[in-house]
C-alpha cells in the first residue's frame, strides 16, 4: 500500500517553497522531483497552484501526480494535509496513443477548478500468460492504480479508448479485479464518471461509455454525466456526449482535443469534484 514519508512536504510549485527544482517553459510549468522519473510538463491552472507530492511504494519512490484547489495552503506538512484537503478524485485511465491521457489531464484540471484534488493513475497493458506486458512501475507518466486508491478516493472518473464499442482490455482487467471492493462496498455512494476517445465520429463512443458505467453501477457509484446546460455539448462538432466526455481524432492520432471537447472534460471534472464534496458534507 502507498505510504507517505513522515514530514514529507506537499509543495506549491508556484509558491515560495522551491526546494525541488522547477522551471518555466512558455506558459507551461515543469515538475521536477528527486527521483529517476522524467520531468512532467503541466499547464498551470488559472489561479490555482500545482502541487507535487512524494509517495513511497515499497522501496521505490515515485512522485504522485495531483492537481489541487487554489485554496490549498502554499505549504502543508504531509501529516496535516488530509485534514485540510477537499474531495479526492481518482482519475483512472488507459491510453494507447495519448488522446485519452490528454483528456485525463484536462479532467484533472477540472477537478482542481471544482475545489478537489485529482489523483492521476493509469493501468498496465495486459498480455498472454507467456508474455510480460509491462514493468511493475512505468518509466514515465502516472503510476499504476492500486486497490488502495479506490478505498481512499471520494469519487472516481475512468477513461479508455474505444475498442469495438467497448472499453479497452487493460481497464476492464483492472475493474474485473475489484471483487473485494464490491463485496465490502468500498465505492458505494461515491460519484463516478466516464470518458473515452475514438478515431471515427461514430466509432462506438457512447457504447464504450456505457460499458464503463456498468461496473460502476454494480459498485453502487452515483453516476455523473454532462447535462445539456453545458453550452459546449450543444456546439461541439466532434466529441462530447451526455454520458461523459469524449474525443474524436478522425483517424489521425495527432489531432488535438478541440476547444469544446476540452471544455467538456474540465466540466466533467468540476461536476464530480463538487458532487463528491456535497456528498461528504
Amino acid at each position: 500500500m502507498a505510504c507517505r514519508h513522515p514530514g514529507e512536504p506537499i509543495l506549491n510549485l508556484h509558491g515560495p517553497d522551491r526546494r525541488y527544482a522547477t522551471r518555466q517553459i512558455g506558459s507551461y510549468g515543469t515538475i521536477t522531483v528527486p527521483s529517476q522519473r522524467q520531468t512532467t510538463p503541466v499547464e498551470p491552472l488559472p489561479g490555482a497552484g500545482l502541487h507535487a507530492e512524494t509517495t513511497c511504494f515499497g522501496a521505490t519512490h515515485r512522485p504522485r501526480e495531483t492537481y489541487r484547489s487554489a485554496d490549498a495552503a502554499p505549504y502543508i506538512p504531509a501529516q496535516e494535509a488530509d485534514s485540510v484537503m477537499n474531495s479526492r478524485i481518482l482519475v483512472l485511465y488507459y491510453s494507447t496513443h495519448g488522446a485519452t491521457a490528454a483528456m485525463a489531464r484536462l479532467i484533472s484540471r477540472g477537478v482542481a477548478e471544482g475545489g478537489g484534488e485529482a489523483l492521476l493513475r493509469t493501468v498496465p497493458k495486459v498480455a498472454p500468460n507467456t508474455t510480460v506486458a509491462a514493468a511493475e512501475i512505468p518509466s514515465d507518466g502516472p503510476i499504476y492504480a492500486s486497490q488502495a486508491d479506490l478505498e481512499t478516493c471520494d469519487g472516481l472518473i475512468i477513461g479508455s479508448p474505444t475498442r469495438f464499442g467497448n472499453m479497452a482490455a487493460p481497464l476492464k482487467y483492472f475493474l474485473d479485479g475489484t471483487a473485494s471492493q464490491w463485496l465490502s462496498g468500498t465505492l458505494a455512494g461515491k460519484p463516478a464518471a466516464v470518458f473515452t476517445s475514438s478515431s471515427s465520429l461514430h466509432g462506438g463512443q457512447e457504447t464504450t461509455l456505457l460499458s464503463m458505467a456498468l461496473p460502476l453501477l454494480h459498485h453502487g457509484c452515483v453516476l455523473v454525466g454532462l447535462p445539456y446546460t453545458e453550452a459546449a455539448l450543444n456546439t461541439t462538432t466532434s466529441g462530447g456526449t451526455p454520458y461523459g466526455a469524449s474525443h474524436v481524432s478522425f483517424g489521425d492520432n495527432t489531432t488535438a482535443i478541440s476547444p469544446d471537447e476540452a471544455t467538456l472534460c474540465r466540466s466533467l471534472g468540476r461536476r464530480v469534484a463538487r458532487i463528491a464534496q456535497q456528498l461528504k458534507a
